[in-house]
């Protein structure tokens, strides 16, 4: 390494080069690598989806979801699996092991279903794919005064129209209703003519198909033969054969029924701004470039409008890409203000080309941090600039320790190329030891687990980068700049002045070491066990300030956007009209919240609430495609508002609107559950217990008695379990009677079937549509039970009964859905939580004291364990104490290594604990809750602060070597060293300070982390100078020097143990 160095200094083109080629590149990399607002997130599971059209969540569950987690048990790789019965469908969701499943494991799971063969003979084909995440940029709301068609027809072009635009392959078309046709045959004409259904449809199979029927080879080439008769829509199914007579007369299916070529039967509607419309929206997948995508769809957007019909109107909506703008721009400036501030800092205490020089690295190693991007499948995101302006103050430390050690040598009267070369080699052991217990610290998380680990290895990998491109620049790149300079001493009356004010700063904090901080040291070294009494005093403090609640302690911030989200579900089995009535009235709510705010906020350039979209009959869905389609879910309904910027609105909070919009909605009558939210993103909900048993009874009573409790607690509402109570069912079963006319069961479910969801003839591709033709009875011969009553059955004889003298019904209520985990039946109890009232934390920690051992008495079969948001932070929590551990004792090994002692770095590492300290006080100080990313922040800050304690151990252990008695080595190191600790640990605070000030939504992810590293460094280091000398006292009052020192007359003279600010206490320093 010191050859290296030796080489680099005497070769400045090489050392220029050098930079040159990791600014390109970086830049290079910065135009060309791809930009996303947060990193991709890999979702480890496998969706399986099997419809099964018409039957009730409890057949689908009987009839596939069994069935499927039966086959794929015990697959290598799988860790859960988790299956939702639903009406018409069956999903099953399998989380894979990230430590064990790999390609192999989706192609046995594929395998395992696709062997079943015995699922209901009219469930469809598998869907069987790896679950990949993508993520929404911008969706187009087409809306009009028309018809479904028409607006069906314009959003299918637009969507299609975007999916050939160069770097977008994923396009969906959204609450709109799948073609089909319908023969509608009454219940009359099938007995005037003697037919039944299943005869219509095998007519309509007969007459309506292409076949192809071979080659026919001639002497003048071969011809292929085809049979061309296939109907495609409604008109042409009309002339179809469906009963000829012994006369020869024919009955055409137009005489017999009527034919619709229409939607699905369902009900998906959509409105925005009051119009009937469709949405396209346009995803990002992979690779893709966000911004790049954003700008194409604006660009087509402006071109297409002049082309639509009159009174449709073409809107953009739901842009994320303006909020990535718009954070991409809010980072940049915190990175800039970090940067400005902490040049500042440094001119103000070291040479002015020193300052210059050691600032430059910054960027050089930000540049080069960005070249490695594209190798290490990164991408420019919200998250890894948010890395960058967390490690901005970190990165000068080295840069400081080899520009001061050069001076500290130039003023021995070496030449500068000398200098250079000396001072780079004495603390080269001291500063990669540094880096390294720095990477050590953010190693946890990168091997975090949970749903967010994507998120928190992006900026461990990006600091662990860009300290690597730090110690080259410091090391290769920065003794060639300093070894060549120009002159330091200042030629214009600026600079003099400025000379001056540094001489002044200067003598200012070396009298105030000598004449406070030492006089105080003094005390505490001789009251040592005292000293570290009141330290201990301190960590009980902190931990009182969570215990008691001043700080508040949560998993997740709450990351607000710029819309607002009402969601209403009403009981199954309730009307479209119903639905629609109770979605206009929030409708009508969030227009009187527009004209309140309009009033009050007088806001420029248009309205506060920009548009309102709501849709009915779809599940809400938040990312992701929507799936549609199907019959709907009448009793689902959303109403989303979008909100002008945060700025633009006058600083109103989107959780405020939310509130006030909740006021003026009121409550809905019957509703099962009616939330407004405004989070932009949620690890889930704050309160969600999860109850797992085989007995529905006592999973029902079992829920029920949870929500009980819940609700005597101040502060949390919105509560709701997934027990939901489904559509009433009619339960049929055959009379005796019908077995003696031959009757099965099997008949009479299939021809019930037949009437009444309807055979599906065929299925025709009509461009990209996939219509079904159906054949059923008309739809105002099956509104109502009497209906049922009056079909006739018929039997295998060939004769005609009617329904009530050979089935009866039961009147029954099933489920909506049915969801199971590991076979079994789950609920899950779930709740929102005023958090200005009451911490989710608090109410969990009472619930799970004093409530759960009740309920696990009183039903012994149910097991009740967290879930969602708790259920996260208990993994990732989990995870995070063993990442930390790990840190620590790497950092120790780190530190031992060198120091070649094993007492020595306990004493060193004493100050991390004050670092947590002072990220809870910090916290507190600034109003903040303590997060997840909080502490990472926290285990981040034990890699930074054990640098400003190693400085002083450092420091007594020169001297001691030296032959100084223990209290003058230890009151000297404090002095000497007290500059250049205030300085390292202020550059980091400095470099956070716009981050910390500047708290909004869209840097409310790492907010926390700056927090607790700003503030754990600045409290850590006043600790430092004070505890550290105290304990290194009270270790050897009880090991003695030879037992704390074992090896240390061996190590490197000059501060070669240091790994990060040795250079800080040179004679230069002192002298200006």
């Amino acid at each position: 390494m010191q050859g290296v160095v030796a080489w680099f200094v005497r070769n400045p083109v090489a050392s220029n080069l050098l930079m040159s080629v990791m600014s390109v590149a970086g830049l290079l990399a910065f135009l060309t690598v791809h930009q996303e607002e947060f990193p991709e997130i890999n979702t480890q599971m496998v969706n399986i989806t099997v419809p099964y059209l018409g039957a009730a969540p409890e057949e689908s569950e009987q009839g596939v979801c069994i069935r499927i987690e039966e086959a794929i048990e015990g697959v290598e790789g799988v860790d859960k699996i988790r299956s939702t019965a639903t009406e018409g469908a069956c999903t099953v969701m399998v989380e894979l092991d990230t430590e064990n499943a790999d390609s192999e494991t989706v192609n046995e799971i594929k395998s395992r279903v696709d062997g079943i063969n015995t699922f209901p003979a009219e469930t469809e084909k598998p869907i069987i794919s790896k679950l990949v995440m993508t993520r929404g940029v911008v969706q187009l709301a087409i809306a009009g005064d028309t018809d479904e068609r028409t607006l069906k027809e314009l959003g299918k072009g637009i969507r299609d129209d975007l999916a050939q635009l160069a770097g977008i392959s994923q396009v969906t078309l959204n609450y709109v209703r799948p073609y089909e046709i319908s023969i509608e045959v009454s219940e009359q004409a099938l007995r005037r003519h003697g037919i039944t259904l299943n005869q219509v449809a095998d007519a309509v199979r007969s007459a309506s198909l292409d076949l192809p029927g071979g080659t026919l080879r001639t002497e003048g080439g071969e011809i292929l033969i085809r049979t061309k008769g296939q109907a495609y829509w409604g008109d042409e199914f009309a002339n179809v054969v469906v009963l000829t007579r012994a006369d020869g007369t024919r009955v055409t299916l137009d005489e017999l029924a009527d034919i619709r070529d229409s939607f699905e039967e369902g009900d998906i509607r959509a409105r925005f701004n009051g119009k009937p419309a469709v949405v396209v929206k346009v995803f990002q997948v992979g690779l893709e470039d966000t911004l790049a995508i954003a700008d194409s769809v604006r660009s087509y957007v402006d071109q297409r409008r002049a082309t639509l019909p009159q009174g449709i109107e073409l809107t953009l909506w739901n842009d994320e890409s303006q909020q990535l703008v718009e954070r991409f721009s809010l980072l940049a400036n915190n990175a800039w203000s970090g940067l400005i501030l902490v040049a500042l800092l440094l001119a103000l205490f070291l040479r002015p080309r020193i300052a210059l020089w050691v600032t430059a690295g910054v960027p050089i190693a930000l540049l080069g941090t960005i070249a490695i991007f594209p190798y290490a499948d990164l991408s420019m995101s919200s998250i890894t600039v948010m890395a960058f302006i967390l490690v901005l103050g970190i990165l000068v430390d080295d840069a400081i320790v080899v520009g001061e050690r050069i001076h500290a040598h130039e003023e021995m009267g070496k030449p500068r190329v000398l200098a250079a070369i000396a001072g780079t080699r004495e603390v080269s052991v001291p500063v990669i030891f540094g880096v390294l217990t720095t990477m050590a610290a953010f190693l946890p998380l990168i091997i975090v687990p949970g749903r967010m680990a994507d998120f928190f290895s992006a900026i461990g990998y990006v600091v662990i980068i860009a300290l690597t491109m730090s110690l080259i620049e410091s090391q290769l790149i920065l003794p060639a700049h300093l070894a060549h300079r120009r002159d330091d001493r200042a030629t214009s009356r600026v600079g003099r002045v400025w000379e001056r004010w540094q001489r002044r700063i200067s003598g200012s904090l070396e009298r105030f070491a000598r004449e406070i901080y030492l006089p105080i040291l003094r005390h505490s070294i001789e009251w040592r066990y005292a000293t570290a009494a009141i330290g201990t005093g301190v960590l009980i403090l902190a931990v009182a300030l969570i215990a008691s609640g001043r700080t508040v302690f949560g998993f997740f911030p709450a990351v607000e956007g710029d819309r607002v989200y009402a969601q209403l579900e009403l009981p199954q089995g309730v009307s479209i009209e119903a639905t629609t009535a109770a979605a206009l009235r929030i409708e009508q709510a969030a227009e009187a919240l527009r004209v309140a705010l309009d009033a009050e906020l007088e806001p420029e350039g248009g309205s506060v609430v920009v548009n309102v979209l709501s849709s009915i009959g779809v599940a809400v869905e938040r990312e992701g495609p929507s799936r549609g389609g199907g019959s709907g879910r009448s009793h689902f309904a959303e109403v989303v508002i979008e909100l002008r910027p945060l700025v633009e609105r006058g600083n109103i909070s989107a959780k405020d609107v939310a509130r006030r919009w909740r006021d003026l909605t009121g409550p809905i009558p019957d509703a099962v559950r009616l939330s407004f939210n405004a989070d932009a993103w949620s690890a889930g909900e704050p309160i969600n217990y999860q109850l797992a048993g085989r007995d529905v009874d006592q999973l029902r009573e079992a829920a029920a008695a949870l929500r009980g409790e819940l609700s005597r607690y101040s502060g949390v509402f919105d509560l709701a379990d997934s027990f939901r109570a489904g559509k009433q069912e009619l339960k049929l079963t055959l009379l005796p009677e019908a077995r003696n006319l031959g009757l099965t069961l099997n008949d009479l479910a299939r021809q019930t079937r037949h009437a009444f969801y309807g055979i599906e003839a065929q299925r025709v591709q009509r461009g990209q549509d996939d219509v079904r033709v159906m054949v059923r009875l008309p739809e105002s011969e099956r509104k109502s039970i009497g209906n049922l009553e009056d079909m006739y059955i018929r039997t295998p004889s060939g004769t005609e009964v009617p329904f009530y003298s050979v089935a009866r019904f039961e009147l029954d209520r099933g489920f909506s859905n049915i969801r199971r985990i590991d076979g079994r039946r789950v609920v899950n109890v779930t709740a929102d939580v005023d958090r200005s009232a009451v911490s989710p934390e608090e109410v969990n920690a009472s619930v799970q004291r004093d409530v759960l051992p009740k309920l696990r008495q009183a039903y012994p079969g149910i097991d009740i364990g967290l879930s969602g948001e708790q259920e996260e932070r208990a993994r990732a929590m989990g995870g995070l104490g063993a990442a930390a551990v790990l840190a620590l004792v790497i950092i120790y090994a780190l530190l031992a290594i060198p120091l070649r002692s094993y007492v020595q770095p306990l004493v060193i590492m004493s100050v991390i604990p004050f670092g947590a300290v002072g990220a809870i006080v910090g916290h507190w100080v600034l109003g903040q809750s303590l997060v997840f990313f909080s502490m990472l922040g926290i285990v981040a800050l034990s890699g930074v602060v054990v640098n400003s304690s190693l400085v002083l151990v450092d420091y007594v252990n020169r001297r001691r070597r030296e032959g100084v008695a223990l209290m003058e080595a230890v009151l000297e190191s404090g002095v000497v060293r007290f500059r250049p600790i205030l300085l390292t640990s202020a550059t980091t605070f400095i470099g956070l300070v716009p981050l910390m000030s500047n708290a909004t939504p869209a840097t409310a992810f790492v907010v926390p982390m700056a927090i607790a590293l700003g503030f754990g460094v600045l409290f850590a280091t006043v600790i430092t100078l004070f505890l550290v000398p105290a304990l290194y006292n009270i270790a050897e009052d009880f090991f003695g020097w030879d037992a704390i020192s074992q090896g240390v007359s061996d190590v490197p003279h000059s501060g070669d143990v240091q790994p990060d600010h040795a250079s800080l206490t040179t004679p230069a320093i002192e002298r200006r």
